[in-house]
């Protein structure tokens, strides 16, 4: 059995018909390295037909091909082409002939390709794919998840087809269930022996068993073993130990097939009276939604940047993801298991009911179960993943055919995996959309039409979407589809939090998708109400698409009289994630982590003191549009807003040694202090106290004139393999460290030997600048190269800008001996 990378050697084109392409029509093939995201380098449009949803990149089908050569010795082996996702509408054509094709574009799925292959001969795969108007954020489009070409014997194990239990544990010992499904494919009764055995992580053999099997031409069976494993190592998101089961079916002295699955040894409960637990201890989850898109990769998921991403995450607190809303990547989920970051693997964002024109629901009836299986195929071998979601924010949720549906669905879960819980993202507001629709227009018929229309409505809706989710219509309505479930996911529904402990006392609750700005109160409720397990917000880190979602406008400016969740072009992103899309932390992060109780120093956050005085026009995904600077040129005697961010009672804020004031924290805000004094260069000090007694503190210092350039890679040695990457973040500052995020330079990245720029970019959340070309202007002082390895030896990157010195970095792509140490090497 071999399972090796099937990601280079490609090459993609727009996609025409045949006959157009008689007529001319049709692009070159350009050739690529898999993951490829093919939309992320298209010319975005202020009239692409995807609008601010889309991150206004325009639609587009695209077609892949490569070749394959297969020995002639090889016939009777069984290939598989494995891909983890494609968006979407994936037709796989080899020699022409259609092998298989896949409907959704977040689901891994295996195309079986020997029948079509001609052996002793090369051989062409193609991979036809689309995007058009079917989402409601930036998908991506093309092969933009790993693929794998998998070879097996005729006797083999079967893919996707070991599942490892571990339910009895306790500190002496762990039971674990391995379970194979095996097939003959072979023309001949066969015996084979299976064996299996556990290995803890850098440690010895833990535990081995092994069973004859007997199998009749064209048959499958089962085997199990039920092992044991003394003193076991439980995976936690603290220690997240992790074990490896080695399983080999061999017949007459030879091996048929082999199998390495890691795994983690952990036990989960659930109950409304002591919460989540994990191995016995209660954990609130500190949660972040996350779309799928990596920014400047777009919708690429390399290995190593799924990697950066958790890591990054739970460095600023969170410990556990919600994949929003799809089947997350298997490259997220290995580094979850490594790096212990619980995770939420959610299906569907729609079921029958369409939210876009060409969304999934149309594919939805004839693909759903095995979308399900699918997703269950890929997480059951993962500790990481504690609980399904079957869905987010489903009108139908509210409708009685909706209790139907919620049913099927979590039923088909329990029947492939019911070791893990269940849940569903509703949002009662949703849910009862018919009759909030209907006393809208009611509403806007008696007003005098000086409302301001959708984004008026929608700067408001936090509030009226709590005060509808606990409403007695909403309890009636969405009764049936949470009954269903084991955790009852609210999305801003965190008004029913109390409400339900009374009425539905035997319900567990999880806020799936809450406003970032009312993590202080949220999280208040999810530490009083042992019910309640946790919080995710939108968004841990920002994504493209869904174009101005939490920016941050001001009265009497261009943006206008209300605040927008959808922004005009060129608005790139949503700008609503506490980390933006190159992985820089925001303010909002040092408030949620200062909320979760995890920083007791102090954190400054200053107001661009250009709009001091004018009103900010924000929804209820914004943040403040502070930054962490006390460097503002031309604003010397001017007046400027300060929030700082504590634990503590008070904090005094003290500029060049004097006293410009001491307040209460949580005056306005829990956990915030707010100050207006005037601008002076120079050292700004905050200083944290609790009973009167100094705590913390923490300073920010103005930059000096000079212009320096910086530019640090996040590791210098690479692995040559198509997972691997080094993100070098480029930073114009004083010479000292200090940013100046006032003198943005356009930055140029230039890389030779063996490595390639694979995008440029800044958090910049409206720009008409490009991810793919070697230039780009930072945004608040700073951009962000991503270096992709090609091959063994040298990598060198030079990083130029306007009244700066050369920046000259070398790094190194030399092969390593495991996955886990390539990209946990910094």
């Amino acid at each position: 059995m071999s399972r090796n990378p099937f990601n280079e050697g490609w090459a993609v084109r727009t996609k025409v018909s045949a006959f157009a392409e008689l007529g001319g029509a049709g692009s070159e093939w350009v050739s690529v390295t898999l993951p490829h995201d093919a939309q992320i380098s298209s010319q975005r449009r202020s009239d692409a037909p995807s609008g601010a949803a889309g991150g206004y990149f325009p639609s587009g089908a695209f077609e892949y091909r490569k070749t394959l050569s297969v020995d002639e010795g090889d016939q009777g082996k069984v290939f598989v082409l494995e891909f983890d996702g494609v968006y979407r509408d994936a037709m796989v054509y080899v020699n022409g002939a259609l092998a298989g094709q896949h409907a959704f574009g977040y689901s891994r799925f295996t195309v079986r390709i020997d029948p079509y292959l001609r052996f002793g001969s090369t051989n062409e795969i193609r991979v036809a794919c689309r995007a058009h108007q079917d989402s409601r954020w930036y998908t991506g489009a093309g092969i933009y998840r790993d693929v794998h070409l998998i070879v097996k014997e005729p006797v083999h194990i079967n893919v996707d087809g070991v599942r490892i239990t571990s339910d009895d544990i306790d500190s002496e010992r762990a039971v674990v269930e391995v379970a194979a499904e095996i097939t003959n494919f072979s023309a001949l009764t066969t015996t084979v022996e299976v064996t299996s055995s556990i290995n803890e992580e850098g440690i010895a053999e833990a535990a081995t068993g092994r069973s004859p099997l007997t199998l009749l031409p064209g048959t499958s069976a089962v085997v199990r073993h039920r092992l044991y494993v003394d003193s076991p190592a439980l995976w936690s998101v603290d220690f997240p130990s992790l074990y490896t089961c080695v399983l080999q079916v061999c017949a007459e002295g030879r091996v048929l097939d082999k199998e390495s699955i890691p795994f983690g040894i952990r036990r989960l409960q659930i109950d409304p009276r002591r919460g989540l637990r994990i191995n016995g201890e209660t954990v609130k989850l500190r949660g972040a939604c996350v779309h799928h898109d990596n920014g400047p990769l777009g919708a690429a998921t390399i290995a190593a940047a799924e990697e950066r991403r958790v890591r990054l995450l739970k460095e600023a607190g969170f410990n556990a993801i919600r994949s929003s809303h799809n089947p997350a990547s298997s490259a997220l989920l290995e580094a979850c298991d490594r790096l212990g970051m619980l995770v939420i693997d959610e299906a569907f964002d729609v079921w029958t009911s369409s939210k876009s024109d060409f969304d999934y629901a149309t594919d939805f009836v004839q693909w759903w179960e095995r979308d399900l299986e699918a997703m269950v195929a890929k997480d059951r071998n993962h500790p990481s993943v504690i609980m399904y979601s079957i869905g987010n924010e489903i009108p139908e949720t509210g409708a009685r055919d909706g209790g139907i549906w919620s049913r099927r669905l979590a039923e088909k879960l329990r029947s492939l995996d019911s070791s893990r819980p269940i849940t569903n993202g509703i949002n009662g507001f949703v849910s009862s959309l018919d009759l909030v629709l209907a006393g809208m227009k009611q509403h806007q018929a008696a007003s005098d039409g000086s409302g301001a229309g959708v984004n008026g409505m929608m700067t408001q809706v936090g509030d009226m979407m709590n005060q509808i989710s606990a409403s007695e219509m909403v309890s009636e309505r969405t009764a049936e589809s949470f009954s269903v479930l084991d955790v009852a996911g609210m999305n801003y529904g965190d008004g029913r939090y109390v409400l339900d402990k009374t009425l539905f006392p035997n319900r567990v609750i999880v806020g799936t998708e809450t406003f970032p700005g009312q993590i202080a109160r949220n999280w208040e409720l999810v530490e009083a109400h042992s019910h309640v397990i946790g919080d995710f917000t939108w968004t841990g880190w920002d994504y493209l698409g869904e174009a101005g979602l939490g920016s941050v406008g001001y009265a009497d400016s261009e943006s206008g009289a209300a605040a927008m969740v959808a922004r005009p072009y060129p608005w790139l992103s949503a700008w609503s994630g506490d980390l933006d899309i190159t992985g820089q932390r925001r303010p909002a992060s040092y408030y949620r982590e200062v909320v979760f109780g995890l920083r007791s120093r102090p954190y400054i956050a200053v107001h661009r003191p250009e709009f001091h005085g004018r009103a900010p026009l924000q929804t209820p995904w914004s943040w403040s549009d502070a930054i962490e600077s006390w460097t503002w040129e031309g604003f010397e005697g001017c007046p400027v807003h300060v929030e700082v961010y504590s634990d503590a009672d008070e904090v005094e804020l003290i500029l060049n040694g004097k006293s410009v004031g001491r307040t209460a924290v949580g005056a306005d805000l829990a956990f915030r202090a707010d100050f207006d004094f005037t601008y002076e260069p120079g050292q700004l000090t905050a200083v944290a106290y609790s009973d009167g007694i100094e705590q913390s503190r923490t300073h920010l210092s103005t930059a000096e004139k000079r212009i320096s350039l910086e530019a640090q890679a996040d590791r210098e040695q690479l692995t040559p393999d198509t997972r691997d990457l080094a993100f070098v973040a480029i930073a114009v500052t004083d010479g000292n460290g200090i940013i100046h995020p006032g003198k943005d330079r356009a930055v140029t990245v230039t890389v030779s030997g063996a490595g390639r720029l694979q995008a440029l970019g800044s958090a910049n959340p409206a720009t008409e600048e490009t991810f793919a070309g070697p230039t780009r202007t930072t945004f608040d002082g700073r951009a962000i190269a991503i270096i992709r390895p090609v091959g063994e030896g040298d990598i060198y990157v030079t990083v130029d800008a306007a009244d700066c010195e050369t920046v000259r970095l070398q790094l190194r792509s030399v092969a390593s001996t495991t996955s886990a140490d390539r990209l946990l090497v910094s």
